[in-house]
């Protein structure tokens, strides 16, 4: 077998043709990548001959924007909240789309999940890769700079897809893209009960009422949050509703960046497969969702769990999680990894 690559037209939005790109490696392992959103619209694993989705996907548009939930979408400038929609960079004060309550959300109402780049494919002897481009104006997003980005997505021949979020601008601006990938890696998707998760985290956010955090690291040993042990997902949320009466997870962890040990891995309880997530930033947001039926939403029986990789939430408002500046002469290149491994 050979590395291959296909590009088709995916759909169309606005008169705008939305591409989709294919790479496959030597064990027919594919994925996908719309031009839309930076979508992630497909990882296909082949088990014993049978084809595995790993991740939600849709097949047109019209469902995408019906859907919504930014559904394994790339995430930018910023991804997560900014507190009350306004930072300062060198003393200069800044205000961005209260696009949620009084807060910003996922770089706001033209954020990365609503344009459409440019793609380019090319391969090595053992990947292959598409790299999205654009150039987002400051009159596109409301944010400081113009910021020419890339995303490059990569498959290679170890089951391993990479993520690689490139900034390049010619003013001071923020910073921390991710994918906003939803996961559902067991053989009965119908519900998180066969999927496991562990975050190698002894310390989570603690958020207001709005999700956007005060500061606080709260710890999460002997909680309902502690996954630092592989946990089933729906029975972490039983005794999250049993201790606390929560419905959902929607929180962010903070992990030690690293390129050889994972920040966590999702698996299915059959003990079939696992996927090691990877990240060179020092925070892992988890989301439990049913994006694809809101009457099954209502009763919290959740079928997703997303994972956004990045810098702690609201950085720029927060000293101590981190930096997101991104100045001109200075290109950052944030890369996220994914990988797959077969079990038996």
């Amino acid at each position: 077998m050979a590395l291959e690559t296909k590009t088709t037209v995916f759909d169309q939005l606005d008169g705008q043709d939305i591409m989709r790109y294919t790479l496959i490696n030597d064990h027919q392992t594919r994925i996908s990548v719309l031009s839309y959103g930076g979508t992630w619209q497909e990882f296909v694993v082949v088990e014993n001959g049978v084809e595995r989705p790993l991740i939600w996907g849709l097949d047109n548009m019209a469902d995408y924007q019906r859907v919504g939930y930014c559904l394994c979408q790339s995430i930018g400038r910023v991804a997560g909240r900014i507190g009350g929609a306004s930072f300062k960079i060198d003393d200069q004060h800044y205000d961005v789309d209260m696009n949620e309550q009084t807060h910003s959300l996922h770089g706001g109402r033209h954020g990365f999940n609503t344009l459409n780049f440019t793609g380019e494919l090319s391969q090595t002897r053992d990947s292959a890769s598409v790299t999205l481009r654009r150039q987002i104006t400051t009159t596109t997003d409301q944010y400081p700079g113009n910021l020419d980005v890339q995303i490059k997505f990569t498959l290679d021949n170890q089951n391993r897809v990479s993520i690689a979020f490139t900034g390049d601008t010619d003013a001071a601006t923020l910073f921390n893209p991710t994918n906003h990938v939803y996961w559902n890696v067991a053989d009965d998707r119908t519900t998180l009960a066969h999927q496991w998760l562990q975050i190698h985290s002894a310390k989570r956010l603690e958020f207001d009422a709005e999700k956007v955090p005060t500061g606080q690291r709260l710890p999460v040993v002997k909680t309902a949050y502690d996954f630092n042990e592989p946990q089933p997902v729906q029975a972490a949320l039983d005794q999250l509703k049993a201790t606390s009466k929560g419905i959902e997870f929607d929180d962010a962890y903070e992990v030690t960046p690293s390129a050889t040990t994972p920040i966590a891995v999702i698996g299915d309880t059959e003990q079939q497969r696992q996927v090691k997530l990877y990240s060179d930033r020092n925070s892992l947001i988890i989301y439990t969702a049913n994006p694809f039926d809101t009457a099954k939403e209502a009763t919290h029986q959740y079928t997703a769990l997303a994972t956004e990789a990045q810098t702690l939430p609201d950085a720029i408002n927060h000293p101590d999680f981190g930096d997101i500046v991104l100045r001109p002469g200075y290109p950052v290149t944030h890369t996220i990894s994914y990988q797959y491994e077969a079990l038996n």
